[in-house]
């Protein structure tokens, strides 16, 4: 048994950064380049209200003022020149050229309309600085600007900044290509099927299944295989079939009658790194490399050891093969304290919450036994204690990771 930051340091070394390859913007890529501007955003100046642009120089002008308005200019018009007078404008519509603020509609009186019942003639109810409500063309990104740095993983505001900017391809990591294979002769899929005795449902499939994809890879193989050596050896051939970069497994890594995976891995030619790790849960994790150079991951089958298993060890060599640095994780006061119990490394369910003063709290849940599921659904967060840590009181710190390495630690479901 070797210690986790033993551990991780094996999974690190094996772990290699996949390819560079240009592809269309998605979620859940991480840039492998800096992407820089080819163009200026806004792309021209344009007006940030509807109201009336002017010209006021540098002085500005007084409220009192009239003008008459010379013509409109609406979203999606084309460059005009309009050296003096007023033009109506609409919100995002270019401000004419000799133009250079915006009084909003508000703050003006019309005093007279054409035969169409547009303003013609306008008095000032406001001062208006130069530059009032004018966005500027470039005054967002700069062209030429590096607006999104190498490791940024894409999400719905860097894709609008992208299509804001017209950027079709950007270069990205590949995605690595994931299968995982559920052993357990006692496993059901389908919900909706009854159980028949000595049975239980298949809960760790689709938790993982949607972890492995939020943590940016592609789930290539899914599959849940009875205890038998046969049906392992089936889906690792399907798993290489599909191009897996990493097979990952839940059950029959321990020590009993049906733990069969070591014995078959090494059938299979794979190089076992290390077979169980000072951790609770999830003490009979297994690493190893398999002949082609995929990684495999061998969890226990409970499900909060499942659980860490893929957030403190999966998730670290997917990082690696995206290109991404070591995660680092928060530093929260823990409220309760708690004993030690023994000289293993905890991870617990735990949630993080605000208190009356706005102070981040983490405090770990009731039922932290592997087996337990309601408390990983009502938790938000992971306290990590070290082995030698000793008892903690009320308020000392403690390590505090967020529910997946690349979603970090949200506030979704903070309470005060």
């Amino acid at each position: 048994m070797i210690g986790y930051d033993e551990a991780l340091a094996h999974i690190l070394r094996e772990a290699k950064p996949l390819p560079v390859v240009p592809r269309t913007p998605v979620p859940g890529q991480v840039l492998a380049e800096p992407v820089h501007s080819r163009e200026d955003l806004p792309p021209f100046d344009n007006s940030a209200m509807d109201g009336f642009a002017l010209r006021v120089g540098d002085a500005g002008i007084a409220a009192g003022a009239e003008f008459e308005v010379l013509g409109a200019q609406a979203a999606g018009d084309e460059r005009v020149s309009a050296p003096a007078g007023a033009w109506e404008i609409m919100t995002g519509a270019r401000i004419p050229d000799g133009l250079d603020a915006v009084i909003p509609v508000e703050q003006v009186e019309v005093l007279a309309r054409d035969d169409d019942g547009k303003p013609a003639r306008i008095r000032l109810q406001a001062e208006v600085p130069r530059g009032q409500h004018v966005r500027r063309h470039g005054e967002d990104v700069r062209k030429g600007d590096r607006f999104l740095a190498a490791g940024t993983r894409l999400d719905a505001p860097q894709l609008m900044l992208l299509a804001a900017l017209g950027v079709s391809l950007v270069d990205v990591r590949a995605a690595p290509r994931v299968a995982l294979i559920n052993t357990g002769r006692e496993l059901v899929d389908d919900p909706a099927r009854p159980l028949a005795s000595g049975e239980i449902r298949n809960s760790n499939g689709p938790y993982l299944a949607q972890r492995v994809e939020q943590a940016g890879a592609e789930l290539v193989l899914r599959q849940t295989v009875s205890d038998e050596v046969d049906a392992f050896f089936i889906a690792m051939e399907e798993a290489r079939s599909a191009g897996a970069e990493l097979v990952l497994s839940t059950g029959a890594v321990s020590m009993g009658r049906y733990d069969f995976i070591p014995d078959a891995l090494r059938k299979l030619g794979a190089t076992i790194h290390f077979h169980k790790v000072a951790i609770r849960p999830g003490k009979p994790l297994l690493f190893a490399t398999l002949p082609n150079g995929a990684l495999f991951f061998g969890l226990p089958g409970n499900p909060a050891s499942s659980a860490v298993g893929l957030r403190f060890f999966v998730e670290p060599a997917l990082r690696a093969m995206l290109g991404l640095a070591p995660e680092r994780a928060l530093r929260l006061p823990l409220r309760g304290g708690r004993r030690a119990h023994h000289a293993l490394r905890v991870f617990l369910k735990a949630r993080v919450e605000l208190d009356a003063h706005g102070r981040l709290w983490a405090q770990a849940l009731p039922g932290q036994e592997s087996f337990r599921i309601a408390p990983l659904a009502q938790a938000n967060a992971w306290v990590v204690i070290d082995g030698s840590a000793g008892d903690l009181p009320e308020g000392a710190p403690v390590e505090v990771c967020g529910p997946g390495h690349l979603l970090g630690l949200t506030l979704e479901g903070v309470q005060p």
